[in-house]
């Protein structure tokens, strides 16, 4: 199957994978099971930035992870978060989107597939090689570092024409 054009406007969702966007893919286990995922710096800022242009959402496929993202991202950061499979996203995606008007950031395996049914993708730099193939765009930072901020930047002068100098107050 070829990849969709990129979407040129309209956006109507900046839908993201959390574990190797916006953490580091990093699982930390102890005896006890997985104690902490790594989330980067700025990131949160850049989703800030881009929020009042587009709603954004996570998805996440770690059940075990799970109470660590919902702190994270629900809890403290106060995005919506959904628990959906790696071979679910696309059909999950079609159940709640048009997937032409999604803006989709992963890094696994499984996200190629995704990045070719949506209207545009956003690969971090140490995405799986298959999502930077099928991504329209690839970040210059990893997962967990500044990718994400990237990644929000780079939607509000491609989708908004808005740059980093447009968003300070005046």
């Amino acid at each position: 199957m070829r990849r969709r054009p990129p979407l040129r406007k309209n956006p109507k969702v900046f839908l993201l994978d959390v574990d190797g966007v916006l953490t580091t893919g990093h699982f930390l286990y102890s005896a006890a099971g997985k104690q902490m995922k790594i989330f980067g710096p700025d990131d949160h800022d850049g989703l800030g930035a881009l929020q009042p242009h587009l709603p954004i959402h996570f998805i996440t496929a770690d059940r075990r992870g799970w109470p660590i993202s919902r702190k994270r991202v629900v809890q403290d950061m106060g995005f919506p978060l959904n628990l959906v499979g790696t071979l679910e996203r696309t059909s999950w995606i079609r159940k709640h989107y048009e997937p032409s008007t999604v803006i989709y950031m992963g890094d696994g395996i499984f996200d190629s597939l995704v990045m070719r049914e949506v209207g545009y993708a956003i690969a971090p730099a140490n995405a799986d090689a298959g999502a930077k193939k099928h991504a329209h765009y690839v970040t210059r930072r990893k997962g967990g570092d500044r990718a994400v901020a990237e990644a929000c930047l780079h939607i509000l002068k491609m989708f908004f024409g808005l740059t980093l100098e447009d968003l300070q107050p005046h």
